[in-house]
């Protein structure tokens, strides 16, 4: 048996003339369609073939193939794509007209800001863990030190879940209030010495200018022997230059806070107009002081052998005084006017 000899060359010169999409498409369909395609049925012939015409003609045959496939798709491609007289013609292009800025995206700034928060720490030697948002009351409250009747604990200023803890008959669950339960976690699972930051969402039923019910913290731990209150200044001072200002103005005063003693509060001048900021002339922003030793010896650290302190960072506030923006509530509207500044 002997095949019928086509002229390939015909056909790529074919290809190579053709001026649609259409006429492509048929010649296409002329040579690889499924049925009656005429190098389909050439390739299907080639096996009633004697071995030595076989591989003669299957080279040939897969040779055409290869070479009119590279034909079709690279007219294809032309044919898809204006020409140069047509742009001329119909699509003239005014090199010297300035175009608009491209826009880009980028990280919002409260993520971007705890980068920096861990990079600055880092180079302090701090570690980094973050934990669940959903919190069991006794890591939340009771290993804390926080008594029962504590304000905290009111409905006013926690989102309490409607769901037994798995793990327990009796507990509740709680939408954290504080990162504070990831430092129980990260002293339950370490030895000291240690320090180590814990930044995340934390939630509480607060809403106005500097409160927001959702908001970011990043609180810190740090255990060792001999540490002090002149440790904690230390970093505190370093942290607040490094993250907000070096000029920064600040001042410490006493506090109350059931897991630490004894406790501070950190306060920053407002850098604005007085008049932007409803707290006036100071804005809290952190919290701190020497971890209680009930809070040591409920997570299997003897208070006698270790110190510490402990310290928590309102994110937003510290961004708020940094780029003297009035309104907490600006972080979370996604106004696009607002987050394009940053």
């Amino acid at each position: 048996m002997t095949t019928t000899t086509h002229d390939w060359l015909s056909y790529a010169r074919r290809i190579a003339a053709c001026g649609s999409a259409d006429t492509l498409a048929a010649i296409e369909h002329e040579l690889f369609g499924r049925k009656a395609g005429i190098l389909t049925i050439a390739l299907k012939e080639v096996g009633a073939l004697s071995p030595e015409e076989r591989r003669k003609k299957a080279v040939e045959f897969n040779e055409a193939k290869r070479t009119l496939s590279e034909a079709i798709e690279l007219k294809r491609k032309t044919l898809a794509s204006p020409s140069e007289d047509k742009l001329k013609s119909e699509d003239g292009m005014d090199i010297s007209m300035e175009l608009p800025p491209l826009e880009q995206g980028h990280l919002h700034l409260i993520p971007e800001f705890i980068r920096s928060v861990e990079e600055v720490f880092g180079r302090m030697g701090f570690d980094v863990m973050t934990g669940p948002e959903i919190e069991s009351e006794d890591l939340n409250f009771n290993l804390l030190n926080i008594p029962p009747e504590h304000p905290a604990r009111d409905a006013q200023d926690t989102f309490w879940i409607d769901q037994k803890a798995k793990n327990s008959s009796n507990e509740k669950l709680v939408l954290r209030t504080h990162t504070s339960p990831v430092q129980i976690r990260y002293m339950q699972s370490h030895t000291p010495p240690f320090r180590a930051i814990f930044p995340g969402k934390v939630y509480r039923k607060d809403a106005d200018a500097t409160h927001s019910p959702m908001f970011h913290q990043f609180e810190g731990l740090m255990i060792g022997k001999n540490i002090t209150l002149a440790n904690m200044k230390a970093v505190m001072i370093t942290a607040i230059r490094e993250l907000i200002d070096q000029k920064a103005e600040f001042r410490f005063r006493t506090g109350y806070f059931p897991f630490v003693e004894p406790g501070l509060e950190v306060d920053m001048r407002w850098q604005g107009d007085e008049s932007e900021s409803r707290e006036g002339k100071w804005l809290e922003i952190v919290g701190c002081g020497l971890v209680h030793p009930n809070v040591l010896k409920n997570c299997k650290i003897d208070p006698d052998l270790w110190q510490g302190f402990a310290f928590g960072f309102g994110i937003e506030r510290m961004m708020m005084i940094k780029h003297r923006i009035p309104d907490l509530r600006s972080f979370y509207e996604g106004d696009l006017r607002f987050l394009n500044q940053f």
